[in-house]
């Protein structure tokens, strides 16, 4: 049984901590929402239990079905391995405590033996699909990032992986060459800022082999949409849940006009996200959360708390969305 870092015993993580991975429809579980949740800290900068489940169960009872626990909005390379397993483990407990069918999406990644020790432990925990973070290392050859990304899925068989791909640079032929290898590579998670690149690599990869998941958000959510896209990933669901329902219920349905509206009320919270790099992406959202009080505003360098203008305009950005 998985147990907690803290020194305080074993999680329980329910009756559905075991379900067979085989009996989960991978697909479909990208085919949507695929939401990032944050992770709390509390005022010794430890992982906040309390506070993550609370924000998790919010975005469960919205009616978000996939989360990804270890993903950059939860400031996954901040956290320590034990920390980046507790979120893991806290994510299975909550989601079978909840009594709804959701599917967790792991995040794993760094050197390959961690990588590979995380997925492990992801499958043992009871997690249906893990996220291989782009490798980071300053001389990344596209056969080594096959060889990466083919090591993690040959180790966990049974679980869907999903590539996040961030290089702009990596060819089409590197995706199609591991999902002929892997066949448990079933989805990709695709995070360029260019609709028009993504829509020629999901194309030239196979835009039916893999299922196309918008990897920057909202923001990016319906151009990427009108090139293949199924799903996007989304942080602001920490916040506003049934906005990024909302959205998604416009793009399944093909209504352009409604999928815009909501688009636009969003936009000013992702943009200030965007901005500077992406330098305030998360400070943004536990910001948001904290002025909503469900968790305290505090990142870990090289991320940084939002100074009074900045926190003025997350309320401003929010004003309208009427949550709580």
């Amino acid at each position: 049984m998985p147990h907690n870092t803290d020194g305080q015993g074993p999680i329980s993580l329910g009756a559905g901590a075991n379900m067979h991975t085989a009996q989960v429809d991978h697909k479909q579980a990208l085919s949507g929402v695929v939401a990032i949740p944050v992770t709390p800290f509390d005022t010794r900068n430890r992982v906040d239990k309390a506070a993550y489940q609370g924000v998790l169960r919010r975005m469960l009872d919205e009616g978000v079905r996939t989360v990804t626990p270890g993903g950059n909005t939860g400031e996954f390379y901040s956290l320590d391995e034990s920390e980046r397993r507790l979120v893991v483990e806290l994510t299975v407990a909550e989601t079978a405590a909840s009594g709804v069918s959701a599917h967790i999406v792991a995040g794993v990644g760094h050197d390959l033996a961690t990588a590979v020790r995380q997925a492990r432990h992801a499958r043992a925990a009871g997690a249906q699909l893990v996220m291989v973070h782009q490798p980071v290392h300053p001389y990344l050859s596209d056969e080594g990032w096959v060889t990466y990304h083919r090591s993690v899925a040959e180790a966990v068989p049974e679980l869907g992986v999903v590539p996040y791909v961030r290089d702009p640079l990596l060819p089409a032929r590197s995706l199609g060459r591991l999902g002929e290898l892997c066949p448990n590579v079933v989805g990709v998670k695709y995070a360029v800022p260019d609709a028009a690149r993504f829509a020629a690599v999901a194309r030239d990869a196979g835009l039916e082999r893999f299922v196309w998941v918008a990897g920057l958000a909202e923001l990016y959510a319906p151009a990427y949409w009108a090139m293949g896209a199924t799903g996007f990933t989304s942080g602001l669901v920490n916040v506003a849940p049934r906005l990024s329902l909302e959205l998604l219920t416009a793009l399944r349905d093909g209504n352009t006009g409604a999928a815009m509206t909501l688009w636009e009320r969003i936009r000013p919270f992702e943009e200030l996200r965007a901005q500077r790099r992406s330098a305030d992406n998360v400070a943004v959202v536990k910001e948001a959360l904290a002025q909503l009080g469900h968790c305290r505003s505090n990142v870990r360098p090289p991320s940084h708390p939002l100074d009074e203008a900045r926190r003025q305009q997350v309320r401003d950005a929010v004003a309208d969305w009427k949550v709580s």
